[in-house]
Formats: structure tokens, sequence, C-alpha cells
């Protein structure tokens, strides 16, 4: 238990608070059983679906919730706020439905998809600009436009209003749910939702677990209670753009610290598989950070056995153009694709031999890059590999090195990979 004091800390009225400012702007969204779960992990499991919100996420309650707090005076300044994408777009519909002047800043890589719904959602109030690689870099710029323009900085989760609002969606799991509730599992960007939802739980529901869920790209939060305060990272990995932050807030890490159980890692091909299982078995469509909480229940397969299981599916704002790149991390993940540099002799009847005595009768050849060169015995190929058992990789490992074809194994050099393929 930690002793260290706590500098806030949100209190049930502050919460049905914010309940009451946005009982007209958010759906109760439903807390669904989900049947490929339970039968899964042998457990009652919901799922809380914010993914579909009206922007198809969470972050409308928390943006709409600091929004309804300004003054007549602030609003007149016009509001600024930066993010990868969700909290953009609640921030924009916020700013329609109040008719206040919006300036967007969002990173460089985001989706067509999320530019299109802010734009969508903000109408002529909302002005999107893009700015640096990631959320933080856009953050910077946003932070640096504020000053210069005496505008009102919406924060995406380091605000006790922003918390508030996002605890909301504890106060409606406790009313829907009858029975007493084990686990949460709650995905964590910067810490908002975890720090709202799990202070609502502290109070009503104490002997409720939450367990936070980070991406192990972007292990922000797990560092931070790690080390005993908010850390900076200087590397994270963006695919899940939705959780992808280098540092968790100053309001959230405190909360945090104070109320959650445990903090997951998962995998990012580990979320890949989880958003085709809820396509293919569930018709959900859910965005890499919906899928964390889903994703880490395998970690606690043995704990959540028998017990009531809810996990927040926190978002659905996943651009199309992305299911290749999701299906091949699935597959990698899961040990089906592998990648390899291979040699030919450069000889007719080089591949039909590599097709007949390498791979196995149901290995299948899904990428081929060759290019045949002068005065040179031997060429060296990108080849791409699926098996249907990831059993069979130690046979095809071992033709290909007998038969004289091997060179290198490709996926365990991501940068050399991502160069190649």
């Amino acid at each position: 238990m930690n002793t260290q004091p706590i500098t806030y800390f949100p209190t049930i009225e502050d919460v049905k608070r914010a309940a009451e400012r946005l009982k007209h702007v958010v759906h109760k969204t439903q807390l669904s059983p989900n049947r490929t779960a339970s039968e899964l992990y042998g457990a009652n499991i919901l799922f809380k679906r914010e993914d579909l919100q009206q922007v198809r996420s969470y972050k409308i309650r928390g943006a709409y919730n600091k929004m309804a707090t300004l003054s007549e005076t602030e609003r007149a300044r016009g509001v600024v706020c930066a993010s990868a994408g969700n909290h953009a777009q609640g921030v924009a519909l916020a700013c329609n439905k109040m008719q206040v002047n919006g300036t967007i800043f969002m990173p460089t890589p985001t989706p067509g998809q999320k530019l299109d719904q802010v734009a969508m959602f903000g109408g002529e109030y909302a002005r999107v600009v893009l700015a640096g690689d990631t959320f933080d870099e856009a953050k910077e710029a946003a932070l640096l436009y504020c000053e210069e323009q005496g505008a009102v900085f919406i924060h995406p989760f380091d605000d006790p209003y922003i918390i508030e609002g996002q605890a909301t969606i504890g106060l409606e799991i406790l009313e829907q749910m009858q029975q007493p509730i084990d686990y949460i599992f709650v995905p964590v960007g910067g810490g908002g939702l975890a720090a709202g939802l799990s202070s609502v739980f502290k109070i009503l529901s104490p002997h409720t677990k939450i367990i936070g869920v980070e991406p192990t790209g972007a292990p922000s939060m797990k560092q931070a209670l790690e080390k005993g305060e908010p850390v900076h990272l200087d590397r994270i990995n963006k695919f899940v753009d939705g959780a992808a932050v280098q540092k968790v807030g100053s309001y959230t890490f405190d909360i945090c610290r104070h109320t959650l159980s445990d903090m997951l890692l998962v995998d990012e091909g580990r979320i890949c598989q989880v958003i085709l299982s809820l396509y293919n078995k569930d018709a959900i469509v859910i965005e890499p950070a919906g899928a964390l909480s889903v994703g880490a229940l395998a970690q606690y397969a043995d704990k959540i056995k028998g017990k009531n299981v809810v996990c927040i599916i926190s978002g659905s704002n996943n651009d199309i153009t992305r299911m290749e790149e999701i299906k091949e991390g699935a597959l990698l993940y899961a040990g089906l694709k592998h990648y390899f540099l291979v040699k030919f002799p450069q000889r007719p009847g080089a591949l039909r031999e590599f097709v007949m005595n390498v791979l196995g009768p149901t290995d299948d050849i899904s990428h081929f890059e060759y290019t045949k060169k002068n005065s040179k015995e031997k060429g060296t190929a990108v080849v791409g590999i699926e098996l249907r058992d990831a059993a069979d990789y130690d046979v095809l490992l071992a033709n290909m090195k007998t038969l004289g074809f091997y060179v290198d194994y490709l996926n365990d050099k991501p940068h050399l990979l991502n160069l190649l393929v």
C-alpha cells in the first residue's frame, strides 16, 4: 500500500456533477456479456462498449465535462487540444455543440480516417493542425500556440475535470451490474480513464481489482509506478496510437499509484490477434487501444476463472487501411509467418527445387523478392512463408539449411525486415 500523500482525488459528488453535465451528450453504453471470452476463460466476462459512443470512444466524456466548466470569457478565447485522434474528436464535438472555436493539434502520421472524423464532428468550429510525429510532440506545439494566442488548453488526460468525466463510466458500470465485480481491465495511455474509473471503485466497490493495461511498446504508467514518479520515455512504439504516450500525467499517476491493483503489458502482436478475433467471431470493430483490456485476459487466466470480469472497450476508431498491417502483426506474433534471406543458384529449376524440397505440404510463399544479378553464381531473395501450424517452422528451417538455401532469419531483425519488406 502506497503511503505517500495524494494531491487530488475525485469525490463521488464530483463525478455525479460530471454525469449531470453529460446526460444529454453521452450515451450510457452497453455492458454486454461476451460469450466467446467467457467460454475461453471460464468466467463471466462483460464488455463495457465505449466504442459505441457518438465519437466512437469514451473521450467525449472528459472533453465535454471540461469544456462545460469554462466561463464565457474562456470560451470566447477559444480552446486548443492535442490528440492522436479520440480526444480530438471529443473536443471537436464539444466545440460544435457549444459553438466554441477550437484548434486541434494532431501528430502528422494520424490516419486520414481520424482527421476526417474530427472535421465532421467539429464542423466550422474545429481547425486541425498537424505537428510532430507523436502525441507528445503535437502537445508541445499546442501548448506553445496556447501561450501565443491566449487560448484555453483542454488536456487529454491530466486535468481534474477530464478525470471526473471519464470516471462517469464507473458510475454506469456499478448501476448496470447487479452482481459484485471481481476484476476490471482498463486500457492506459495517459491515465485519465484508469484514474477516473479506479477512483470510483476505490470508494464504492473497494474489493474490485482494477488492472491497468498498456502496450509493450509504450509502458509509460508501468515505468512510472516502478520508479515512483512519471518518467519520459525516449522511444515508444506508435502502433497503439490511442495509448502511445511518452509520459503519463501527474494527477493520473498520483491516483493510479493508490488505486490500481496491477499494471500489465500486452504485446502489439497479441493486440492484432484480438482485433481480428473480435471482428471475426463477434463482429466488433475496435482500434488497437480498444483491444488492450481483452488482450490482457490471458495473463490472468487462472485468477479470473469463475469470476465476474469487466473489460473496457475504449474505442473503435480504426482505419480500414491498417487491416493488412494488423493481419501481418497477428501472424508474426503467432509464429505463422516467417521471413528469410534465401540464396538461390542462378540456374533454371532452383525455385522449383525450393518449393518441392523445402516447403511442407501446407506451407505457402506469401512474399518473394528476387533480382537476378550478372556474374554471380547465386542470388539472394527475401522470402516470406506462411505456415498453417507454428510447429512446422523447425522442419522448414532444417530443410532450408540442409539444402543450402538459408542465409538469415528476419523476424527477429525488425529494422532490417521493415527496410526489405
